[in-house]
C-alpha cells in the first residue's frame, strides 16, 4: 500500500501536524516507515502513546493539546486550567493537560494528559479550530476541585463571574451535578461571590430609590406578626405593606434553600404584604421601569389600613 500524501497532509492541516498510530496506518505508512520518521534525527517525534508531531523541536501547548485529545480519543474534551485560557479566564499555570473522557474509556494518564472518566461527558463543548474545550461552568468547576487554597479557588470563581464567561447559575448547577469530593472549597468560595453580587444588586436598588424622588423603604428590617417572624426583606415600606426584594432564586445553592423562600413568600402573603420582586439586572438595566412598578405599587396602597405588623430595625 502506497503512502496517500494528499490524505495524510489534511490530517495533519486538520491537526495541526499531530497524528495518532492508527491515523498513519490508515493513510498508508506501515510500520518501517512509520519507525524511520520517528528515528532519533527524523522528521517526526512522540508527542504521546501513538500520538505523533510531524515536527522538530519543542511542541507548542496547541500541540500538546491536539495531542491529548487524539489520546483521550473521540469526543474527548479538554477541561480544568487548561480549557480557561480559552474562555479568558484567570487560572492555575500547570503543565498537565485534563481531558474528560467517557467512563468506559480504558485508557490512562501518560506524560501530561490527566484523563477524567465521567458519566457527565458534556453535551456541548466550546470549539477552538480543531480543540474541543469544556465549557466555561465545567472548566471552573473542574479547576479548582483541584485546587488546594480558598484564596486561589475564589480568584477562578470570582474571574469567570465578573467577565462574565459563565452565570453564578451555571456554576451553581455544576457545583450540584459535580461530584461531591473536593468541592468544599468550590461551595464556600461560591458563597462568597453569591453574597458579594447579593450585596452589589442591593445597593443599586438603593441608589436607584434615593434619585427617584420616591419615599425611601426601610433596608433588613424584621417584620413580625406578634411573635411570629415573617421576613427580613431587602427593602419595606411597613405604612404601606410593600416588600421590594432583588430575586434571590438565581442565587439558590440547595434545593432546602428554593424551599426555604418559598415559605417565606407564603409567610408574606398570609399577612397581605405586596411583594415586588426585581433580578438585579432589571434594577441595572431597567430602571425605568422597575421605578414605574414601584411607583404604581405605592400608589395604589395610599390609604389601605394599616397591617398588623411590626418592624425591628436593622442594627449596625
Amino acid at each position: 500500500m502506497r503512502i496517500d500524501h494528499e490524505r495524510l497532509a489534511q490530517v495533519l492541516d486538520r491537526q495541526i501536524d499531530v497524528i495518532t498510530r492508527a491515523q498513519a496506518f490508515a493513510v498508508g505508512l506501515t510500520k518501517h516507515a512509520l519507525s524511520h520518521r520517528l528515528r532519533e534525527e527524523g522528521p517526526w517525534q512522540v508527542l504521546l502513546p501513538t500520538v505523533y508531531l510531524t515536527k522538530t523541536g519543542t511542541p507548542s501547548q496547541a500541540h500538546r493539546e491536539m495531542g491529548a485529545q487524539l489520546y483521550g480519543g473521540p469526543g474527548s474534551i479538554i477541561t480544568g486550567p487548561a480549557a480557561l485560557p480559552c474562555h479568558r479566564v484567570r487560572g492555575p499555570v500547570t503543565d498537565f493537560v485534563d481531558v474528560l473522557v467517557p467512563v468506559v474509556c480504558q485508557r490512562r494518564d501518560a506524560e501530561y494528559v490527566r484523563l477524567h472518566r465521567t458519566t457527565r461527558m458534556p453535551e456541548q463543548h466550546f470549539p477552538f479550530g480543531p480543540l474541543r474545550y469544556a465549557l466555561a461552568g465545567r472548566a471552573v468547576g473542574d479547576t479548582v476541585r483541584g485546587m488546594g487554597s480558598l484564596r486561589d479557588v475564589r480568584g477562578v470563581v470570582a474571574d469567570a463571574v465578573q467577565r462574565r464567561r459563565c452565570t453564578v447559575a451555571e456554576l451553581i448547577a455544576e457545583l450540584n451535578l459535580g461530584p461531591r469530593q473536593r468541592s468544599g472549597l468550590f461551595r464556600e468560595a461560591l458563597s462568597e461571590v453569591v453574597a458579594g453580587s447579593r450585596s452589589a444588586a442591593e445597593a443599586d436598588l438603593l441608589n436607584l430609590l434615593a434619585k427617584s424622588g420616591l419615599p425611601m423603604p426601610l433596608f433588613n428590617a424584621e417584620i413580625w406578626a406578634g411573635d411570629e417572624f415573617v421576613a427580613k426583606p431587602d427593602a419595606w415600606y411597613p405604612e404601606l405593606g410593600i416588600v421590594i426584594e432583588v430575586d434571590s432564586t438565581e442565587w439558590h445553592m440547595l434545593p432546602e434553600d428554593h424551599s426555604r423562600d418559598v415559605e417565606r413568600q407564603t409567610r408574606m402573603g398570609k399577612h397581605l404584604i405586596v411583594v415586588l420582586r426585581f433580578k438585579p439586572s432589571q434594577i441595572r438595566r431597567e430602571p425605568a421601569e422597575v421605578i414605574g412598578r414601584i411607583r404604581e405599587a405605592i400608589e395604589r396602597a395610599r390609604g389601605r389600613p394599616l397591617l398588623n405588623l411590626r418592624t425591628v430595625m436593622a442594627h449596625g
